[in-house]
């Protein structure tokens, strides 16, 4: 399972990025998803792919990794090719079956949107692959610090995001040991069926599901113990400094959407 989903383990190699303040990466991410929607030409989106495989190799992690974080949601991305295709009626027609038709304009415009997703979904795993989760949670609080003063519970949003990005590869781990279990006893995925297979993983919901409640459980008694107490003031162990590296990292971004938008 964790060479299936990757998405909330954090993979240390020593890189700069890896030392950056987890400010400037949450900060980074969202200019990127800005970029990448000012991208409209093929052009900028070449442009984009070289900055993004650049700031990936920085990272002293494998490019394969990236797309293992990608494989999971091969189906989103089919089924965003598919509508797009067969909604956008511009351009020649290059297959017409009934009433069925496709047009280039679509097939243009839903391989676009799939290389988009696809970009987005690699490039923004760079931010749990090279930040802890207690890091990118005190990252979080940083930025969302100043909306506490008008009311927002900042404090409740980060440990939510926090716990869920815990959760995550623990949740798979589980339905990973469920599923060989399953197979122990003849029933293996692997072999069966679509439909079988679709009727296999509904039952295999409940006793995740079960775990998952069971595991949120143990957490909350295990914190109680140790005096934990929402919303109490509270010290980190490692504080954030912005450096240089941070500032350039920014920089990085601004010029990658600068040069969209001027394109």
């Amino acid at each position: 399972m964790n060479e299936r989903l990757l998405l909330g383990r954090s993979i240390e190699t020593g890189s700069w990025v890896h030392r950056l303040d987890p400010r400037s990466k949450l900060l980074g991410m969202l200019l990127y998803v800005a970029v990448i929607l000012l991208c409209r030409s093929w052009t900028d989106m070449a442009l984009l792919a070289v900055f993004s495989v650049l700031v990936m190799a920085s990272t002293r992690i494998s490019l394969n990794y990236y797309l293992k974080a990608a494989k999971p949601l091969k189906y989103l991305m089919l089924f965003i090719f598919v509508v797009q295709t067969l909604t956008v009626k511009t351009g020649e027609v290059w297959l017409s079956l009934g009433a069925l038709e496709l047009h280039e304009g679509g097939l243009r415009l839903g391989a676009f949107s799939v290389i988009r997703t696809f970009f987005l979904i690699t490039f923004t795993a760079l931010l749990t692959f090279t930040t802890r989760p207690s890091r990118l949670n005190q990252g979080l609080d940083g930025l969302l610090k100043p909306l506490g003063k008008l009311g927002v519970p900042t404090e409740r949003l980060t440990l939510m995001m926090s716990l869920a990005l815990r959760f995550i590869p623990t949740i798979l781990d589980e339905a990973q040991v469920i599923l060989k279990a399953q197979a122990s006893r003849g029933a293996d995925l692997s072999e069966l069926k679509l439909a079988d297979k679709a009727r296999m993983l509904m039952t295999l919901l409940v006793p995740v599901i079960t775990g998952a409640f069971r595991r949120a459980q143990d957490l909350i008694y295990s914190m109680e113990a140790r005096g934990f107490v929402l919303d109490a003031p509270r010290t980190y162990y490692h504080r954030l400094r912005w450096g240089a590296a941070d500032t350039l990292f920014i920089v990085l971004f601004l010029a990658a959407g600068s040069a969209a938008a001027l394109l």
